[in-house]
């Protein structure tokens, strides 16, 4: 994932690009481990490789939304037995919620409520 989110937020990138981001967000990592990860994520088809210059550049094929929304779905299964509720009423329990990202919460209830009005 952390691969998969360098990827995401910076685009393509080289190995070296990547495994320096990871050394700034982790303990240091080797180098050639970065390397065979990435190429292992592109045999699994994960990642792409540009060839055609000297350093190769990778790139996320796998869509972040995608991934967020597989791993979030896995998640609530899991953990709160496939209840959006109870993650939601967790999450709203959170001392660090926001009033910006209540009203952002707010607004996606009424839309999502208009929606499903409409059918």
């Amino acid at each position: 994932m952390d691969v998969l989110q360098i990827l995401w937020q910076h685009g393509p990138s080289t190995v070296r690009f990547v495994h320096d981001k990871l050394n700034e967000q982790k303990e240091a990592v080797i180098y050639t481990s970065t390397l065979k990860l990435m190429q292992v994520m592109k045999e699994k088809g994960m990642l792409d490789r540009d060839e055609t210059a000297m350093k190769h550049v990778y790139s996320a094929i796998l869509k972040e939304e995608k991934v967020k929304k597989g791993m979030l779905q896995q998640f609530v299964d899991t953990i709160y037995n496939g209840s959006s509720s109870q993650v939601f009423m967790a999450l709203l329990g959170n001392d660090n919620t926001s009033d910006d990202e209540l009203e952002k919460i707010k607004t996606l209830i009424d839309q999502h409520t208009a929606s499903k009005n409409k059918k």
